[in-house]
């Protein structure tokens, strides 16, 4: 199966559009808050006025006390019209905010300015920590732009797990569909009030499946009873003087069922608490979501999702909003001795109960649905903004990686060097010595990061690629523990273990292996080396293999045709060391080792 698109996208220059927009942002930021200090100054009159007033209203003989309804309720109309030019405001800055954003990546600004994802990091994982995935200047800090944190999570297992060929190809279709909708995204970004949602999708769907209360419809209909019938008792004693007996009654009967339910009650609770932390945005990008009208099979299959018979989930969602801010009500002390004799905490608990036996279910899937559409999102702005990079050619046959001009995506684009690499066919290894910081652990990363982008469904930084599904696996970034008491060679080996096993599995393995074996003497490295890449091989895996010791270099020559070496070199201009990054066929001839040490002021 191949899927195509392989071409750069024709657009309008992201940058100047970036720019226009926020400039237009910026001018509505200027007036309204021109507008926000008027309405200040003019409430700040008004209130003075009314001082005024009130001073003339006490004094007996001088002005009727009803003046003062007009500065009272100039007043409360001026303070509901500032509030909605703060909130004008707050929306206008924070576009502003979002195509700040989008400029500083398009002018390499952007590293420590977003989400970093520690928390999706994992040491364990064959490459995530090695291809910066996540933390700062990371692949996840640039391309993240969700609102939510089951957004985040969606395009974090999309990094970390490799697509199918044909998901890549859906996910092509969907992101080909979105990338031109810059309005869109914006929409999205001005959504709620909160730079970025505190729902939990997990604690959500583990509180939304939970088991549900015995008898619910009992339990309304008995707590619904109780309240009725203290009301009823209270205002016969007060009203028709019956007494304190049956009033006495509704209480102790309210107390015990009270009682019954405590245990619930607080469990119930605490779920509500952490499961709903922030629904009001959750349920604006749904109500978005539902809106829109899409083409594309990825898309569309998404969107059918929230079809249902009744209310669309946003409603749905706002309904349960709506119970929590009547649960919320409760706190008022003003509201207290009603909420008391209204068993108004324990009906509205039981009420959010209702709606979660009939709603629960698909909690789940409205996440996973927002979640993939808003991963959708952030590599459809990638792609916007990277209208020369092109969406990989995926054939069915491999292994294959063939790319053509191929650079780092985390490179600001002037100091990127790219390169021509192919492996496949015949070729499995790459075996790429050179001097060192010549470029051969950069190469590993830009080929496992790109493929990453590719099997993601993104765009990928070359002027073309074509690959088959592949696992992926490295060891740049391999290091020793003093917690787990294993030293940088036994948590390589461990790792190469880890990707041994990973060529047998249904997917054939692209390695990156940096350095191998540095950590143990020459002889042993040479033979366990070449037995590892013997075995790779063997597994019909394909990959690059680093080193800057010459003896290793020659282990390509016993390999012919499944390997071949290509080097790194530098040169020795005006007494320092001048790199270039291009990669050449051979092996590397001299060594920079003795030059760096003189360099930092070493003598050798």
């Amino acid at each position: 199966m191949k899927t195509n698109e392989t071409t750069p996208r024709a657009l309008d220059d992201p940058k100047a559009e970036y720019h226009k927009r926020r400039d237009r942002w910026q001018v509505d930021v200027t007036r309204l808050e021109r507008q926000h200090l008027t309405l200040g100054n003019i409430r700040l009159f008004v209130f003075l006025v009314g001082v005024a007033l009130w001073w003339f209203a006490i004094r007996p003989g001088t002005l009727s006390g009803w003046w003062l309804l007009f500065p009272l309720l100039a007043f409360f109309v001026l303070v509901l019209f500032h509030q909605g030019v703060r909130a004008k405001v707050r929306r206008a800055k924070r576009a502003v905010a979002f195509y700040d954003q989008g400029l500083a990546r398009l002018e390499d600004r952007w590293s420590g300015t977003g989400q970093q994802g520690l928390e999706f990091l994992n040491e364990h994982h064959p490459y995530a920590q090695d291809l910066d995935l996540f933390g700062r200047g990371s692949l996840f800090e640039l391309l993240c732009t969700a609102r939510t944190r089951g957004g985040e999570a969606m395009l974090a297992t999309w990094l970390c797990a490799p697509a199918t060929a044909e998901e890549v190809h859906a996910r092509h279709g969907a992101i080909a569909e979105l990338y031109p909708r810059l309005e869109l995204r914006e929409t999205i970004a001005l959504l709620g009030e909160d730079v970025r949602a505190g729902v939990h999708p997990e604690v959500l769907s583990v509180w939304a499946q939970a088991p549900v209360l015995s008898r619910l419809t009992v339990m309304r209909v008995i707590a619904a009873s109780l309240a009725g019938f203290t009301v009823i008792t209270l205002v016969g004693q007060v009203v028709f003087g019956w007494g304190p007996l049956w009033f006495l009654l509704a209480l102790l009967l309210k107390f015990a069922f009270e009682i019954r339910l405590r245990p619930w009650l607080r469990q119930a609770g605490i779920g509500v608490t952490h499961a709903v932390h922030d629904l009001t945005l959750f349920s604006q990008l749904l109500a978005h979501l539902e809106t829109e009208q899409f083409h594309s099979p990825r898309l569309v299959s998404l969107r059918a999702v929230l079809e249902t018979n009744g209310l669309p989930p946003s409603k749905q969602i706002t309904r349960l909003r709506q119970w929590i801010s009547l649960l919320e009500s409760a706190k008022n002390q003003l509201f207290i001795p009603i909420a008391f004799l209204l068993l108004w905490e324990t009906q509205i608990m039981l009420a959010i109960e209702a709606w979660r036996v009939r709603f629960g279910a698909a909690i789940p899937r409205w996440l996973t649905a927002l979640g993939e559409f808003e991963a959708f999102c952030a590599l459809a702005g990638y792609a916007y903004e990277r209208p020369q990079d092109p969406f990989p050619e995926l054939i069915s046959v491999g292994p294959r990686f063939e790319g053509e001009a191929i650079g780092h995506p985390l490179l600001p684009n002037a100091q990127c060097v790219r390169n021509n690499v192919k492996l496949g066919g015949d070729l499995h290894v790459l075996l790429v010595s050179g001097s060192n910081m010549s470029g051969k652990s950069t190469l590993l990363r830009t080929i496992g990061i790109n493929v990453v982008l590719a099997l993601a469904g993104a765009p990928v930084r070359a002027q073309q690629l074509q690959l088959s599904p592949l696992a992926i696996g490295a060891t740049l970034r391999v290091q020793d523990s003093l917690q787990a008491g294993s030293s940088r060679f036994y948590a390589e080996i461990s790792r190469l273990r880890q990707l041994m096993d990973l060529a047998k599995g249904p997917l054939p393995l692209l390695f990156l292996l940096d350095e191998i074996l540095h950590g143990t003497n020459s002889h042993d490295r040479r033979v366990g080396a070449e037995a590892l890449i013997r075995g790779f091989i063997n597994r019909n895996a394909i990959g690059l293999v680093t080193t800057h010791d010459l003896a290793l270099a020659h282990i390509a020559e016993t390999l012919v045709p499944q390997a071949t070496n290509v080097c790194f070199e530098d040169h020795l201009v005006d007494g320092k060391l001048v790199f270039d990054y291009r990669m050449r066929p051979g092996i590397v001839q001299k060594s920079n080792a003795l030059e760096l040490m003189r360099s930092v002021g070493l003598e050798v």
